[in-house]
């Protein structure tokens, strides 16, 4: 029994700290449109004064017409009308600001996540599915945004309204106001209990749709394989599958909510009714007038619409908290280091004219599951290189690439960028090299495997990685990467459009444009992974040859499957045994024979 008290109170403190944070991180927001929020809430408060001031209107407008007081009938008439117009007013008033308040927050929430999402390090970032991060910065965000712009100042506004009324109905006659609150304990007692419950479903359901959305991204971008294999019905089932847990999960918290909110309409209503009696009890005393009881009974309906508010910003809460520790789970994730920019820069412009070399030396690298794929690997490429790297799939070759670019980071051993000319970093040191990290990736051009256009011309697409290309540019870039010829024949040139995945090209097609555009960069480190897969033989040779020409000072990697263009590299790498081994020319020449 001690050690589950202790457990609890365990997940309790656990509890409360990740509720500060989340509110401390959404407090930052908040901060930043303080104004904006204030003139919000400011102009909340005013709608409820005049809500109540349209109550005391009332009360005198009934005693009015019973004969208990004698007063300008038309003068109290145009008083209700002003309070009814100026409430308006600030009703339109209001909207306007919560919608621009609201586009702001949202919009600048979602770029700083957006951010923050692209500067986390790739692999931990890779654990997660890009449909539930899609979720998390558009859906999630979305919650907070709207929960920062309404919780405080509904908070606010209904605390205000309640502690007026509450105030009012003390100063005048004690007793409704005893009778009014006297279910508000029980009341909070009931939402408490349901709280974590409906926490715990929601995380549940938000999972979910971060779920739907992640299938139904793979479905539509694999359309083609799901049309080949007949797999429609299936996707579709799959699909039903899912939907059905996610109306189960949130018909759950329905349910919950409903019950809450029944519980506490009854209450208001016995409350209500009570007040109802009591106020004609008083009336029949002669303890208070017709318009008084009347005043008494609306300020208890505010004050059970004022708790039931309170009890429903519950689900807001829940929204709120459950969103935030979503999108804090990936800002809370380690950041790339990209610290020495500077250095990078002027190590570039140092050595523009002599390129760039790269040391990989007796490096070590793990999987976060521990399994080891690299153990005192070595690799070294210099300008006007092209350096292949081959072997069985699954060894390592596009590992190796992904440390090259820092998209993952060395367990131990070199791992830098050295130039014949030195340069003065930030602190002042003269070096002649830099570490591979994130920052240095400004200065690789990457070139992946499978199908990288994007939608728009091809000029567009070229222009992706150069905005400034000159036409002149993109077709001598087309042209070392030979997709010229080609080019040259389509309707519009560099201006056809291609569609999603570069659909109304061939594979082969895509993977030139691909390298056309890597190339046009004018990167001193160019990286093919498997880029040159789609093409036959003879135009993969010319290509590589093309950028062996190149009398720009390019150092470039190949992986590689085929090893029918080794003779084209100027050195070869084997990944074999979680090492890089330099082949002979005789074990290249083997290679190409057996293959």
């Amino acid at each position: 029994m001690k050690k589950e008290t202790s457990q609890k109170k365990i997940f309790d403190k656990d509890r409360l700290s990740k509720l500060k944070s989340q509110f401390s991180w959404m407090l930052s927001y908040v901060k930043k449109y303080w104004k904006q929020i204030f003139a919000y809430t400011l102009l909340g408060l005013t709608g409820t004064v005049l809500s109540l001031l349209s109550g005391f209107a009332t009360r005198d407008l009934v005693d009015i017409i019973t004969g208990h007081q004698v007063g300008a009938l038309l003068q109290t008439f145009a008083f209700m009308i002003g309070v009814s117009l100026a409430n308006t007013l600030i009703s339109q008033i209001s909207a306007y600001l919560s919608t621009k308040i609201s586009i702001k927050v949202d919009t600048e929430l979602k770029a700083d996540v957006f951010k923050k999402i692209l500067e986390t390090e790739w692999e931990s970032l890779a654990e997660y599915h890009s449909g539930d991060l899609l979720v998390r910065w558009n859906s999630d965000v979305g919650t907070v945004s709207q929960g920062i712009l309404y919780f405080i100042p509904n908070l606010v506004n209904v605390l205000s309204r309640f502690g007026m009324a509450f105030f009012i109905m003390l100063q005048n006659d004690w007793t409704f106001a005893l009778i009014t609150i006297i279910s508000m304990p029980l009341s909070f007692f009931i939402s408490r209990q349901m709280m974590k419950k409906m926490r715990d479903i929601n995380l549940k359901t938000v999972e979910i749709n971060a779920k739907i959305n992640g299938f139904n991204q793979e479905a539509f971008s694999n359309i083609q394989t799901i049309k080949a294999f007949s797999l429609v019905p299936e996707y579709t089932k799959k699909l039903r599958h899912i939907q059905l847990e996610y109306i189960k999960n949130r018909l759950r918290y329905q349910k919950t909510y409903i019950g809450v909110a029944i519980v506490n309409v009854v209450l208001s209503l016995v409350v209500s009714y009570v007040a109802y009696g009591w106020g004609i009890y008083r009336v029949w005393s002669g303890a208070i007038t017709y318009g008084t009881m009347t005043l008494f009974v609306s300020l208890s309906g505010t004050l059970n619409s004022s708790a039931n508010q309170l009890i429903g910003l519950v689900p807001t809460v829940i929204g709120m908290s459950t969103a935030a520790q979503r999108i804090l789970d990936i800002l809370g994730m380690p950041r790339e280091d990209c610290s020495n920019k500077d250095d990078v820069k002027e190590f570039a412009k140092q050595n523009k004219d002599t390129g760039i070399s790269l040391k990989i030396n007796n490096i070590l690298y793990s999987y976060k599951n521990g399994n080891e794929v690299f153990k005192d690997a070595t690799v070294n490429a210099s300008p006007h290189e092209i350096i292949a790297l081959v072997g069985p799939s699954g060894e390592g070759k596009t590992t190796m690439l992904r440390l090259i670019l820092a998209l993952i980071n060395k367990k131990s051993g070199e791992a830098v960028l050295y130039g014949e000319n030195s340069f003065i970093t930030q602190e002042g040191k003269e070096e002649k090299s830099i570490p591979l990290n994130a920052a240095a990736r400004q200065l690789f051009s990457y070139v992946p495997q499978g199908n990288t256009m994007l939608s728009g011309t091809i000029a567009d697409n070229m222009r992706f990685v150069k905005p400034d290309a000159t036409d002149e540019e993109i077709w001598d870039a087309l042209d070392m990467a030979c997709a010229k010829e080609f080019v040259e024949k389509m309707k519009d040139g560099i201006n056809s459009e291609l569609k999603e995945r570069g659909g109304g090209i061939s594979e082969g097609q895509a993977q030139r444009l691909s390298i056309a555009r890597a190339i046009l960069r004018k990167s001193p480190l160019l990286l093919l992974d498997e880029a040159t897969s789609a093409l036959d033989v003879a135009t993969e040779r010319r290509v590589l040859k093309n950028i062996m020409k190149d009398e720009y000072p390019r150092t470039c990697i190949v992986t590689t499957h085929r090893p029918t263009v080794l003779n084209a590299c100027s050195r070869v790498y084997a990944i074999k045994d979680k090492k890089c081994k330099i082949l002979s020319d005789e074990e290249i020449d083997e290679m190409i024979r057996n293959f």
